[in-house]
C-alpha cells in the first residue's frame, strides 16, 4: 500500500520556486518525491526551496532522495524533522529553515 504523499510546485513571494510536500515520505513514495525534485530543480538557478513543514514522516529512502540535490535545495522543516535532518548530516550540507 502506498502511503499518502502531496507534491506541489510553485512561486515563493520572492520568485524563488517552492516544492511542497505534505504528508509521509517512505519507501513507498520516495520515487514520486525524487521526480518532483528533479523536475523543480534547475541547476544553474537559484536553490529550490523544499518545504517539509507538513511532513509526518520521513524515512532513509525520502533522505536518500535530498542528499544528491543538497547543494541545490534549502529546506523547511518543522520541529518533528529538524532533528532527523541535523542527524543525518544533511543540515551541514544545506541550509535548514524553522518553518
Amino acid at each position: 500500500m502506498s502511503t499518502a504523499l502531496k507534491l506541489s510546485t510553485s512561486g515563493g513571494p520572492d520568485g524563488t520556486r517552492v516544492l511542497t510536500a505534505v504528508g509521509e515520505i517512505d519507501m513507498s513514495n520516495a520515487a514520486a518525491f525524487g521526480a518532483a525534485l528533479d523536475d523543480a530543480v534547475r541547476p544553474d538557478g537559484d536553490p529550490l526551496v523544499v518545504d517539509l513543514t507538513e511532513v509526518e514522516y520521513l524515512d532513509s529512502a525520502g533522505l536518500a532522495v535530498l542528499f544528491p540535490h543538497a547543494e541545490r535545495i534549502a529546506l523547511v522543516a518543522g520541529p518533528l524533522l529538524e532533528p532527523l535532518l541535523t542527524i543525518s548530516g544533511l543540515a551541514d550540507l544545506t541550509t535548514v529553515r524553522s518553518g
